[in-house]
């Protein structure tokens, strides 16, 4: 801290300001790169997340809420893959054999039904997502 008079001869002190306290501003695609960051794996990454970022676990759980109702702009990112749940349809009572359509239930009873040439890595993807819901 230094001293100094001013045009009264008045001492002043001068201190320097280290942080100013303001709310820290994080763009859309920061928000999602940490997202991603703290919600890969298992989702014990999330403290640790939020320690580095200088963020609280309840932010990083609520910028989550945001970018699955997608709110965090334009930009998707792996493990947030939007799914459309509808009520149970019974069964066509003649089915078309080989048709390579197959239906997968998760173990909470959800039910999802791909073709054949679906993307294995993006319906586990959707499994776990579904299987999060109550």
């Amino acid at each position: 801290m230094d001293r100094h008079k001013d045009s009264f001869g008045t001492p002043v002190s001068r201190l320097a300001i280290i942080e100013t306290g303001r709310r820290r501003r994080f763009t859309d695609e920061a928000k999602l790169q940490i997202l991603e960051e703290g919600f890969s794996g298992d989702g014990r990454q999330v403290s640790a997340t939020a320690v580095k970022h200088g963020v609280s676990r309840s932010q990083l759980y609520r910028w989550r809420q945001l970018a699955q109702a997608g709110k965090l702009g334009s930009i998707r990112i792996e493990g947030f893959v939007p799914a459309l749940i509808t009520p149970d349809v019974p069964a066509p009572s003649n089915p078309v054999v080989g048709s390579g359509r197959m239906e997968v239930l998760s173990a909470n009873g959800r039910r999802v039904i791909v073709d054949r040439d679906v993307d294995v890595d993006a319906l586990l993807r959707i499994m776990r997502g579904l299987e999060t819901l109550r």
